[in-house]
C-alpha cells in the first residue's frame, strides 16, 4: 500500500464517520463542527485527486465562510431544540422509508453502472496535459476565456439577488434614531445654538 491509498482511506473513512455524527449529534454545535471535518476529509480526497482548485474552494467557501456562520447562527440563536426534536420524532418512519428507498436506488444506480469503451478517450481529449498546464490555470483559462461572459452574468444575477435579499428585509421603523447625513451637512449655525444675552449675576 503506497503512501497515496494509505491516505485515501485515511480521509475517506474520516470523512464517513464525520458525516454520521453529524446526523446524529444531539447538540448543533457538534453537528457544525463535525461537517467542517467532512468538508475538511473531501477537501484530502479533492486534493488526491489532482484537483487542488476545488479542494481550496471547498475549503475557503464552504469551512471559512457557509459553516462558520451556521455555527455563528446556532450558537447566538436561543432556538428550543427539545421543542424541535419532538416535532421531528413524529416524522421519523416516514424518514427512514424515505432514507431506505434512496439506498435502494443507489445500489440499482451502482449496480448497473458500466462505462462506455470510448468514455475514457473522450475525457482526455477535453483536459488538458498535466506535464504542460496545471488544473488550476486551466481551470482559470477556461473560465475566464471561453465562458466570461456566462461568468460575468453569474455575478450579476448574484449581486441583484444579493440586493433584492436587502431590500426585501430592510424595515423602517420610527422608534429607531437614523442619521441623516444631508441634513447634518446643510444645517445652519444659527439653527444649532441659540445665543443668550446673561446679565451679570444672573444664571441660567
Amino acid at each position: 500500500m503506497t503512501v497515496a491509498d494509505f491516505a485515501f482511506y485515511c480521509f475517506a473513512i474520516l470523512m464517513l464517520v464525520a458525516g454520521a455524527f453529524t446526523v446524529v449529534s444531539k447538540n448543533p454545535v457538534h453537528s457544525v463542527l463535525w461537517l467542517i471535518l467532512t468538508f475538511l476529509s473531501a477537501a484530502g480526497l479533492f486534493v488526491l485527486l489532482g484537483a487542488e482548485f476545488v479542494a481550496m474552494l471547498l475549503i475557503i467557501v464552504y469551512v471559512g465562510a457557509v459553516m462558520v456562520l451556521f455555527l455563528f447562527v446556532v450558537m447566538m440563536l436561543d432556538v428550543d431544540f427539545a421543542a424541535l426534536k419532538a416535532g421531528a420524532a413524529k416524522y421519523l418512519p416516514f424518514g427512514l422509508l424515505i432514507g431506505v428507498v434512496l439506498i435502494l436506488q443507489l445500489f440499482l444506480a451502482f449496480g448497473e453502472w458500466h462505462s462506455a469503451p470510448g468514455a475514457e478517450a473522450l475525457r482526455r481529449t477535453v483536459t488538458p496535459d498535466a506535464v504542460e498546464i496545471h488544473n488550476t490555470q486551466a481551470i482559470g483559462m477556461v473560465m475566464y476565456d471561453q465562458y466570461l461572459m456566462l461568468f460575468q452574468l453569474a455575478g450579476l444575477v448574484l449581486l441583484v439577488s444579493m440586493i433584492g435579499a436587502i431590500t426585501l428585509t430592510l424595515r423602517h421603523r420610527s422608534d429607531v434614531k437614523r442619521q441623516n447625513v444631508l441634513h447634518q451637512m446643510y444645517r445652519k449655525p444659527e439653527d444649532s445654538f441659540e445665543m443668550k444675552d446673561v446679565k451679570p449675576g444672573q444664571g441660567l
